[in-house]
């Protein structure tokens, strides 16, 4: 028989998620994003869970071809852009539009206006401002002349005004609250012409009443984890992956004894240990220290030694009646990724895309 991991995708879940997002968003379209193979869901499978998104956006060109060519219609958007003037020719074959955010970009629409209007191709595209995040985009105080210079070209048909927020989960964050990256787009795009999108998943949940935005791009809501500012169950979110296995072996050991790589667990006293067939070679993260939440049979228990490439190791003493083939669940239903997440230093996003390939996936 088959080892026993497994991840569910729960599609349902997804457009459950979706539909908080539109909820939460009153008069603006939403982008569905699915970058990273859909945080690690399947690209097919989120397409499917997101049929009811005004578009979808990702970051990889072979993954927009592949939507297209399993039927997506509706817009998709490139959200890093594209980073070549070859990629012109695959956002006009495909129907692409894209994120603009940096002078090169500008320079390669200029080039090839001219043999891409002879053709009829016009690209709908979203001019990005740096308004503190610091990665992408074009400064306040150059964004309209940026505009201005991407509206002449003739291969432009719309401009969206986006930008990114750093810390929408923590309205007073004190080096870039929301509320300054907000101002600085203010000031920046006053009188521009053009739609607006702003939120990501933290400016969908936590800041729907104040921002004004005509599309919203959600992400890791979609798939039943939170930016921060309030737990899952809180938002009504519902997780999209469940991670489970089975205990595989039981070893009853005495004070004193150590489990695991490096020793680092030792008993206090008499303990039942379970393993379970899951390990950092299957995604789970190995810096997951002692008391990790993990459910047995639903029962809620910890981590008891290090994670391994195979196996992870949990405590069984107040469960007498788990035995070899107990189900246990890593994270998903009954059992939220940002507690695992949070508990292991990192975040959920993190360990959703860190699923192995090695591990089978179904839906469910």
């Amino acid at each position: 028989m088959p080892r026993p991991i497994v991840a569910t995708i729960h599609v349902d879940s997804i457009k459950h998620n979706l539909a908080v997002a539109k909820q939460r968003s009153p008069g603006a379209k939403a982008w569905g994003v699915l970058k990273a193979n859909g945080y690690g869901h399947g690209l097919e499978r989120v397409m499917r869970g997101l049929a009811e998104a005004d578009g979808l956006a990702l970051v990889e060109f072979d993954n927009a071809v592949r939507l297209r060519e399993m039927g997506w219609k509706k817009p998709i958007l490139l959200l890093e852009g594209f980073f070549g003037p070859a990629d012109l020719k695959t956002m006009a074959g495909y129907d692409l539009q894209s994120a603009v955010h940096c002078t090169e970009q500008l320079e390669w629409l200029e080039a090839a206006q001219e043999s891409l209007s002879a053709r009829g191709i016009k690209f709908d595209l979203h001019l990005k401002m740096n308004t503190g995040m610091n990665r992408l985009g074009f400064m306040p105080d150059a964004y309209a002349a940026a505009h201005a210079r991407l509206s002449a070209i003739s291969c432009v048909g719309s401009i969206t005004l986006m930008t990114h927020f750093a810390n929408a989960d923590d309205v007073d964050h004190p080096l870039m609250p929301i509320t300054e990256q907000i101002r600085r787009f203010e000031l920046g795009a006053a009188g521009l012409p053009g739609l607006r999108s702003l939120s990501n998943s933290a400016g969908v949940l936590l800041h729907h009443d104040t921002l004004r935005n005509d599309w919203v791009r959600p992400g890791i809501m979609l798939y039943g984890g939170t930016p921060g500012g309030g737990t899952a169950e809180e938002f009504g979110l519902q997780p999209a992956m469940t991670l489970s296995s089975e205990l595989i072996g039981i070893q009853d050991i005495a004070a004193g004894d150590a489990v695991g790589y490096g020793s680092r667990f030792q008993a206090e006293g008499p303990m039942r240990i379970g393993v379970v067939a899951c390990g950092y070679a299957d995604g789970y993260p190995r810096h997951a220290p002692l008391g990790t939440p993990v459910l047995v049979d639903g029962v809620k228990t910890r981590l008891a030694g290090r994670v391994s490439m195979d196996m992870l190791t949990v405590d069984l003493t107040d469960l007498p009646s788990a035995r070899v083939g107990s189900k246990v669940t890593l994270w998903g239903r009954g059992l939220p990724i940002d507690d695992v997440a949070e508990s292991a230093g990192t975040i959920g996003y993190e360990l959703m895309c860190a699923l192995a390939q090695r591990v089978p996936v179904v839906e469910g």
